[in-house]
């Protein structure tokens, strides 16, 4: 197969898949399919709602029909109808792993692309994944239900290749096409295919791993070691708080060692750091090891929501500030800034504490979908905060909107109101208190 008969299929169009299959679809005629019927409508009219591709980018690649019924060397066409992808001979999946509420890995999504694309798998065609797995996921899992639905036989009919996503939601620097990529196969041949099928629009350049297992483990270990050292930074900023040090004045100075790595305190949320880890302790667990170190980053990253909280309560308790009752603007509720995704928002932590110690907080998130908002964690989200009607004992900054850091917070404050800054990122003369 030469790069002129790629035809590929981009399976899951959210903050990884959409980027993907444009660019894909510079070069190669690409379907991209989801089961989300609104987001396929709002993408065939040229708009992005997650924002990761400006609308006139978008645009510049769609097509109206099925490249592949049309023999279009380039272009995208999206879809929700699964009977587009059956001339595929590429399938790529991006869909999002998960974990339950118990912080178990959920696999469905992958259970379900896979069975889709099974039923339209031919021979010789090829299946990558790129959805953050342990290892083991793509051949174990994945590849039973390709066989199953399909009635192919893997190594033989059809192939998998795995080649781990890099996508930063937000970053309009680091860009799918600038990040270099990992790839793999289920042969030597196939991994060697897919290699050339990425490097092909990847200007930074692709690394093939050994084995499909290498590549999966590299994916999981990138997130869980940023997990670890955020960890150390929030346990570095519980000790100070109580020794009244602050935590940024010292990793300033800490920082003007050559090899001192600048990690910083916050809220860990989102789909990747805050969910990654799960899944390499969980298959740590299923072959006989429990994993101390991981799981221990896990808990201290996820109970900063409720420090957080605590520390504004002590600060307003010294202020003689009623808690009971209180008026708090909360600012930011996605999971980063300049960002819409609030999967896995760990602001939700701070507000449901602090409404727990009976204050009233109000949040405002000029990024977030307010539908969007109230249906995942029933939480009222304003896009807009009148600076005349509303006052407030506190103010806490949880992600670091571009906007936020524009505005004049003290206007926002009561007499005696206090500023909290969760990010470290306000100029310390016009704030309380920082993590």
């Amino acid at each position: 197969m030469n790069n002129r008969e790629y035809k590929i299929a981009i399976i899951g169009l959210g903050y990884v898949g959409l980027p993907l299959a444009r660019l894909f679809a510079t070069q190669y005629p690409v379907i991209g399919f989801d089961i989300n019927q609104k987001r396929i409508a709002d993408l065939q009219n040229g708009a992005d709602t997650t924002l990761e591709l400006e609308d006139k980018v978008l645009q510049s690649v769609l097509l109206q029909k099925n490249p592949f019924n049309e023999n279009s060397t380039e272009g995208l066409f999206c879809s929700s109808d699964s009977t587009d992808l059956q001339n595929a001979n590429v399938y790529i999946v991006t869909v999002p792993t998960p974990v339950d509420k118990h912080n178990r890995p959920d696999l469905t999504p992958l259970y379900k692309s896979s069975e889709t694309v099974a039923k339209v798998l031919k021979k010789n065609d090829i299946v990558i994944y790129e959805s953050t797995v342990y290892p083991g996921v793509t051949e174990e899992e994945c590849v039973p239900v390709l066989e199953r639905v399909s009635g192919l036989k893997f190594n033989e009919d059809f192939f998998v290749g795995y080649s781990p996503e890099r996508i930063n939601p937000g970053d309009k620097e680091h860009t799918v096409d600038k990040i270099l990529k990992v790839t793999s196969g289920s042969t030597p041949e196939i991994g060697k295919v897919v290699d050339n099928l990425y490097k092909s629009v990847i200007t930074a350049g692709t690394h093939l791993a050994p084995t499909i297992k290498v590549a999966e483990a590299s994916k999981v270990i990138e997130n869980s070691q940023r997990d670890l050292n955020i960890a150390f930074m929030n346990e570095l900023a519980k000790i100070f708080s109580l020794m009244d040090i602050d935590t940024h004045d010292v990793l300033e100075a800490a920082g003007t060692k050559w090899n001192f790595l600048k990690f910083k305190p916050g809220l860990v949320g989102g789909h990747c750091i805050g969910v990654d880890p799960f899944y390499l302790a969980q298959k740590a667990q299923e072959i006989g090891y429990y994993s101390e170190l991981i799981l221990a980053a896990r808990r201290l990253n996820d109970s900063m929501g409720a420090f957080v909280a605590s520390q504004v309560v002590k600060l307003m308790i010294k202020s003689d500030i009623n808690v009971k009752g209180a008026k708090i603007l909360n600012l930011g509720i996605t999971f980063k800034e300049n960002c819409p995704d609030i999967r896995n928002s760990k602001a939700v932590d701070v507000i449901s504490n602090l409404e727990d110690y009976g204050a009233q907080v109000t949040t405002y998130d000029p990024w977030a979908d307010p539908a969007e908002v109230f249906e995942e964690y029933g939480i009222v989200c304003h896009s807009y905060i009148d600076i005349h009607e509303n006052k407030f004992d506190a103010i806490i900054l949880t992600v670091a909107h571009q906007e936020f850091l524009n505005m004049s917070l003290k206007n926002y404050l009561e007499k005696n109101g206090l500023i909290y800054d969760v990010k470290g990122i306000l100029n310390k003369d016009k704030i309380n208190k920082r993590l």
